[in-house]
């Protein structure tokens, strides 16, 4: 079998593993049974539980980025629809991906270095790309110079709080029973782009 086919066995193995388990419960014997191959072919290829762990966060931060922005693809879009189409194809993939999105919300997180930066890595690109949706939105809206005069500290803020609010909302859809990724992307719609609506017509909250 080819090493790429072979190593990918591993990885998802180690994705199911370490998602449903937790990374210190884990255990390179699970992961190996899982993967249908010998414990010391898991070293060889991937060299420690650390690595192993390290290489899962990058390959599924990796997945989780590509189905974002090939979500927001059709020209012409709105601004409202991109953002509503970026939300769906993130909510779709962390459902589709529920392990995988528990090694990089839950896992990576909460045991310290380097894991965390892996993950960190990953949320700057999805806020550097929001932050370009909302750069492109303010372009398309001749009504929102308030929008386009907030400065790139405001506009960054905004898209730091709705990916915070995308990843606490996949928590929450991933653990309640029959939560749709077009709901849970309408959920915050409505939340947030209600409010970057009034925005882009020039209202902003007095202060």
């Amino acid at each position: 079998m080819p090493r790429e086919v072979r190593e990918r066995q591993m990885l998802d193995a180690a994705v199911a593993t370490f998602g449903r388990r937790g990374y210190r419960a884990a255990s390179m014997d699970e992961i190996a049974e899982l993967a249908g191959v010998s414990k010391p072919l898991v070293y060889l290829y991937l060299n420690s539980k650390d690595e192993l762990f390290t290489a899962c966060i990058r390959r599924e931060a990796d997945a989780l980025l590509a189905a974002v922005r090939a979500g927001v693809v059709e020209p012409g879009l709105a601004p409202d629809e991109q953002l509503w189409s970026g939300l769906t194809a993130f909510f779709t993939h962390t459902a589709e991906n529920p392990d995988a999105w528990s090694v990089l919300h839950r896992q990576a997180r909460t045991h310290g270095e380097p894991f965390a930066a892996e993950v960190m890595r990953m949320r700057e690109e999805l806020v550097s790309f929001v932050t370009g949706l909302l750069r492109d939105a303010a372009r398309a809206t001749p009504a929102s110079p308030d929008l386009a005069d907030l400065g790139d500290r405001d506009v960054v803020g905004i898209a730091q709080a709705l990916v915070g609010a995308a990843e606490a909302l996949a928590g929450w859809a991933n653990e309640t029973p029959d939560v749709s990724a077009k709901e849970a992307a309408s959920t915050l719609m409505n939340f947030a782009w209600t409010g970057l609506g009034n925005l882009m017509d020039g209202e902003r909250w007095p202060r």
